[in-house]
């Protein structure tokens, strides 16, 4: 089991860093050489995009605990403590933000509450990409350990 679980968990981690990454690039590309309909496909598929991050997520956590056992320790305990801050920040900021955007961009209101809230999601997103990245740094110094 943990042969597989060594496999699945960098596995997982890296898809979600490439999801962040790519929402945050896409919204990026969107708003700054989009028209209001690239602005609306964008916030749509993130929304969809969501159904890969969140398990990508929870799978990471879970096969990350899993090898820690029941007590982490050293890196493993800093990953831990990480991964409630991403997570904390994703479930309260981020998936309500991404909800938000997809609504008001479907209605075509782009105002400054939109890019307020544009602007929070982006920097959240930022919080959770360096995380993530952190975590994936600390988990090859682990691997080679």
């Amino acid at each position: 089991m943990q042969t597989v679980l060594r496999h699945i968990h960098p596995l997982a981690g890296g898809l979600a860093i490439l999801c962040i990454a790519t929402f945050m690039g896409s919204t990026l590309v969107a708003e700054l050489h989009g028209d209001p309909q690239t602005i609306i496909i964008t916030k749509r598929a993130i929304l969809w995009g969501l159904l890969v991050l969140v398990p990508c997520l929870a799978l990471a956590g879970f096969s990350g605990y899993q090898m820690a056992g029941g007590a982490p320790r050293g890196l493993a305990l800093a990953k831990f403590r990480r991964m409630r801050v991403i997570g904390a920040n994703g479930l309260c900021v981020l998936v309500p933000c991404a909800f938000f955007l997809a609504l008001r961009a479907s209605a075509q209101t782009f105002d400054g509450l939109f890019y307020g809230v544009q602007l929070l999601e982006l920097l959240a997103g930022a919080v959770n990409l360096a995380l993530l990245g952190i975590n994936f740094r600390d988990g090859v110094r682990m691997a080679r350990a």
